[in-house]
């Protein structure tokens, strides 16, 4: 039984702690065991939860005595290690946090909570949340469940690693540029980055560059990250660009009888692109379509005339320098490779940086004008598989690329604010997973996940899970 309790999605496992046909406390055992034999291989655990156990026994106790259940009631989930949990170690990936307690939970921990989830770890990211791997000082390099010898991305690698290997069934992680759909892409899980402000940041660190930073679930299903969306968003008075209340969406939800429009797009906009994972989005089209939606090819002329990855860099490095030089004062000797290359960059010259902000706000426009015609578009999460470690450049179709050219479908939905859903729905010929990404109008995340759900369930991938025992 517990080997099929760590495979289940969040929701299952309410409905069976719900039903009575399993404990809390059985699902949290199961669940620590699996860390004890899995995470020594991984690494994607950097503390366990004081009292998760005894959290779960109270839950139970509220099952047998009939009391109003939340829906995660007495199920597990994981977080980050940016985000501020109260009573626990939150050490921002970095020996200069070492031994950090916060007093208070982030927002998002309190609304997970609220809903009769359990803290049950903490998971492990690039020190203060800066790359595109999981590696750093403090706690050293996460492993891809599914080949140890590739990443299984960054920033929140860690938490995309502990669900894909069964040791979370559900988790909060954050995104800047890529950070929350790449990892779920690299490791075959389901993530989601909201619409900008959607679910507040309060309670997490960095706050820079403030105007990218996005927080989003990972689960093992579409359905769980929906569940936790409706769960986080809407404002809490303290994030002073979470304003959009809960109820308002302007995707499928309100108005589900109209035929859905998509168009799909791998080149040229973010060329070059692996041939397995071209190969995937476009068999997510013909899927989408097969279903009944209307999907077309399209282009959109300002991803290709902006280079959405090189005005992130330019804009955010001015806004983070400041703030980690202030707290990595004095403790030079501490600092990663990652972090210590946002300090080598040459600062930006302030025309390049009003000029990188008009850009950001054209990508905007062009977007907007996108969405006047389509629903949704359909690309690639990363533009490789699940790469190796330490990697600076990638040989696609023949042509060499910085590494960093992963994030080059998902910068521009970070920069513009939109909302990107990724997961699973192919295979490497290594045998990685490889994830499509569902973007849609702003405040418009019903329309991506009923179009994830479409996809997920007829993918030809559903419920493949890695076999740890090859570790």
């Amino acid at each position: 039984m517990s080997n099929e309790l760590v495979t289940q999605d969040a929701t299952a496992l309410a409905e069976l702690i719900r039903n009575k046909e399993v404990s809390p406390v059985e699902v949290m055992r199961a669940h620590l065991d699996r860390i004890e034999a899995v995470d020594p291989k991984i690494n994607a655990i950097v503390a366990i939860a004081d009292g998760a156990l005894e959290a779960a026994k109270e839950a139970e106790a509220a099952v047998l005595a009939g009391e109003r259940l939340g829906p995660l009631h007495g199920v597990p989930f994981t977080a980050k290690d940016s985000i501020d949990t109260a009573g626990v170690l939150t050490q921002r990936a970095s020996p200069i946090f070492k031994g950090r307690v916060p007093d208070t939970d982030a927002t998002s921990i309190v609304r997970m909570k609220n809903a009769g989830g359990i803290l049950i770890a903490k998971t492990n990211h690039p020190e203060f949340s800066f790359w595109i791997e999981t590696d750093n000082l403090l706690s050293g390099r996460t492993r891809n469940p599914w080949n140890p010898d590739r990443t299984p991305g960054g920033s929140s690698g860690g938490e995309s690693a502990a669900i894909a290997a069964g040791m979370s069934p559900i988790g909060l992680a954050t995104d800047v540029a890529i950070s929350v759909r790449g990892p779920a892409a690299l490791t075959g899980v389901v993530g989601l980055k909201a619409t900008y402000g959607r679910i507040p940041m309060t309670g997490i660190w960095p706050r820079v560059p403030r105007r990218f930073w996005h927080i989003g679930p990972m689960a093992r299903s579409v359905r769980d990250v929906a569940l936790a969306y409706s769960l986080l968003a809407g404002p809490d008075g303290a994030d002073g660009f979470s304003i959009a209340p809960v109820h308002l969406d302007a995707g499928v939800a309100s108005n589900p009888f109209r035929p859905l429009r998509v168009g799909w797009l791998v080149d040229p906009a973010f060329s070059p692109v692996d041939p397995d994972v071209a190969a995937t989005v476009k068999a997510a089209a013909e899927a989408l379509q097969n279903l009944g939606v209307i999907v077309e090819p399209v282009r959109i002329p300002v991803l290709e005339q902006i280079n959405a990855l090189e005005l992130l860099w330019k804009l955010q490095v001015m806004e983070t320098k400041p703030a980690f030089r202030k707290v990595t004062a004095g403790h030079e000797d501490k600092i990663f490779k990652h972090v210590q290359a946002v300090y080598d960059t040459p600062d930006t010259p302030i025309a390049d940086f009003v000029e990188a902000d008009q850009q950001a706000q054209q990508l905007r426009d062009g977007f907007a004008e996108y969405f006047q015609r389509y629903d949704a578009l359909l690309c690639p999460v990363t533009t490789v598989p699940a790469h190796e470690h330490d990697a600076t450049e990638f040989n696609i179709n023949g042509q060499k690329v910085s590494s960093l050219h992963v994030m080059t479908a998902t910068a521009p939905f970070s920069v513009t604010g939109l909302p990107g859903l990724s997961l699973r729905f192919g295979t490497s010929r290594e045998g990685l997973p490889i994830g499509v990404q569902l973007v849609s109008p702003w405040l418009a995340e019903s329309t991506s996940l009923h179009l994830g759900a479409l996809l997920e369930a007829v993918s030809p991938v559903r419920n493949q899970h890695p076999d740890l025992s090859a570790l």
